[in-house]
């Protein structure tokens, strides 16, 4: 019983608990980016490159076929995803810091500082 109740407890650590909800969340966000780059991004690139379909891109040698296309197609999905998630990291990063940044109340003055800053304000009073 000590593998089922170690396995158990592997399970429900936090740390995988967060990973399988990332890797839920990643593959939706790979279907978006997906079908951003198939349906929006790449009839442009075909546009600009005068209607080129990457993914019927085929070369023949003997009997083989070699669909490059596809991983033209692959490399063009795979860039833009992390791009996104580039993106999406550094928006992050940059929220984070404003939180970070947030100035601390300056700290009390001590005894010394009291003391002189007294001294300073007698001395204005003399010299007027």
């Amino acid at each position: 019983m000590s593998l089922v109740k170690e396995f158990r407890d592997f399970a429900m650590r936090g740390n995988v608990v967060d990973m399988a909800v990332g890797v839920i969340i990643g593959g939706a966000f790979g279907k978006i980016v997906s079908s951003l780059v198939d349906d929006v991004l790449m009839p442009l690139i075909g546009v600009i490159t005068g209607g080129i379909d990457f993914t019927g891109l085929k070369a023949t040698v003997g009997d083989a076929s070699i669909a490059y296309g596809n991983f033209i197609q692959n490399i063009v999905d795979f860039l833009i995803i992390a791009f996104c998630i580039f993106m999406m990291i550094k928006g992050l990063n940059k929220l984070s810091k404003k939180k970070e940044e947030e100035p601390a109340a300056p700290p009390a003055p001590t005894k010394d500082q009291e003391l002189l800053a007294e001294i300073r304000d007698l001395l204005k009073k003399q010299n007027n």
